[in-house]
């Protein structure tokens, strides 16, 4: 698979990996993790750089980096010599990370983040502050139509991503599609 990167980050990256090992889901499981591999979708950082940005200490950003690592997420994408020591910046492997069949037996209850849920904790000051767009739609389709239309979405999000950086607000792109339980219409009479 080739690099699809246009511009954000300022390193090659896949598109996609999929994470279907105990150790993999482990490691995007803290959200903390999370908030370092959406940092690196800006560009590569040093542990310094992450480190200051969520305002932690250097060695908890480190131990958190190492794991990402470890599990295949991160990579060295260049270094830098900084007085006598060799300076790493990281970036991700993957623009996007899925999470792929799993045996429930390995992981039982998921350890995987809900980006729903999460979002809508996180997008409670907006709501109140009356600065939140978001719609929900129910539309049923078969499931070769929801995995064709995922992918458009992906490619959304993807373009989301390459958006020129030139505000001083931080906007977040959530995107869902699940199975739910809706009324629908009978079929329409002939």
């Amino acid at each position: 698979m080739s690099s699809i990167n246009t511009g954000f980050p300022d390193y090659d990256l896949e598109e996609r990996k999929v994470v279907t090992a105990p150790h993999e889901l482990r490691a995007i499981a803290d959200p903390f993790r999370g908030i370092l591999l959406d940092l690196l979708l800006e560009r590569a950082a040093t542990v310094s750089e992450l480190a200051q940005a969520v305002g932690r200490p250097k060695s908890t950003v480190a131990h958190h980096v190492k794991v990402l690592l470890d599990a295949g997420f991160l990579r060295v994408v260049r270094t830098r010599r900084v007085r006598a020591i060799e300076e790493s910046f990281y970036g991700r492997t993957a623009r996007n990370i899925y999470v792929g069949k799993v045996r429930p037996e390995d992981v039982t209850p998921p350890p995987w983040p809900n980006e729903l849920a999460d979002a809508a904790e996180e997008s409670m000051p907006a709501y109140l502050a009356d600065r939140m767009r978001a719609l929900r739609h129910h539309v049923s389709i078969s499931e070769r139509q929801a995995a064709e239309f995922w992918e458009r979405v992906i490619a959304l999000l993807n373009e989301f991503d390459q958006l020129p950086r030139e505000g001083d607000i931080p906007y977040s792109f959530v995107v869902s599609l699940y199975p739910a339980e809706h009324p629908t219409l009978p079929p329409a009479a002939p």
